[in-house]
């Protein structure tokens, strides 16, 4: 369970039922700590919290999160807080980037009384155009692929506000994937909105005219010999409108 004290003291549980139960509950935040070994917890904009595993890089470390494997309580209030966050974009159109953020695309669009949405993939089909794609890769997925948009989709995105949408931003090469795909459909989107900033390294080369918004944003870590602490100042909680300044912290 995600409330466990071992799961967010990060107690050595390799094999167990509780270390895989990430993401299934919000529990309650927990004091804050110099270091942590397994798991992070989250600071959510009600004052909850979330378990997060976190995933070595080597010299660092993040904390994960994988949107298809949330149980559905934990996706629907994370799309309810991405909506009100979009709310004041006045988007017309939402896109959602394969594979995780189509997770919460299609909710937010819904919630936005959207009749629909536009969902770019990864596999080509016979009518699709090279023009209407781009190289892509992730923290996640490494190797080179493409994304793809469907020319059939074009007329929903034409002289329309249009919504990128991703379940987490970390490094930023899929955000700006899916912001080549759309120039190419010759769009420029309102903003990006994700569910997780993961870390500030995406901030380095981002460009201004899109602005991020975020429900959470987790730091990068640094290893230690107590665990993985926390770096200072790479949360940009300056992204997530609705956390509350004494709960990012």
């Amino acid at each position: 369970m995600l409330c466990r004290r071992a799961a967010w003291h990060g107690a050595a549980q390799p094999h167990s039922r509780a270390a895989m139960e990430h993401w299934q509950s919000f529990g309650p935040r927990p004091a804050p700590q110099g270091a942590w070994a397994e798991a992070f917890p989250a600071a959510m904009p009600d004052g909850s919290a979330l378990a997060l595993p976190l995933r070595d890089l080597g010299a660092t470390g993040v904390a994960g999160f994988v949107a298809n494997q949330a149980a559905f309580a934990v996706v629907h209030r994370l799309a309810g807080w991405m909506t009100d966050l979009a709310r004041p974009l006045g988007a017309e159109v939402v896109v959602g980037l394969p594979t995780l953020g189509q997770v919460f695309a299609p909710l937010v669009a819904e919630a936005l009384s959207h009749a629909n949405w536009v969902a770019p993939g990864w596999s080509r089909k016979r009518w699709y155009e090279e023009r209407l794609s781009v190289p892509a890769q992730s923290i996640t997925s490494p190797g080179e692929r493409r994304l793809w948009l469907d020319p059939r989709l074009l007329s929903r995105l034409a002289g329309r506000r249009v919504l990128l949408v991703d379940d987490v931003i970390s490094t930023g090469a899929s955000a700006r994937a899916g912001l080549a795909l759309l120039a190419a459909a010759g769009v420029t989107p309102v903003a990006l909105l994700v569910a997780m900033a993961q870390g500030d390294r995406w901030m380095r080369d981002w460009a201004d005219a899109v602005p991020v918004r975020a429900v959470f944003a987790t730091p990068v870590f640094a290893r230690a010999a107590a665990g993985w602490v926390p770096l200072p100042a790479t949360a940009p909680h300056e992204i997530c409108p609705l956390m509350p300044k004494d709960l990012a912290a």
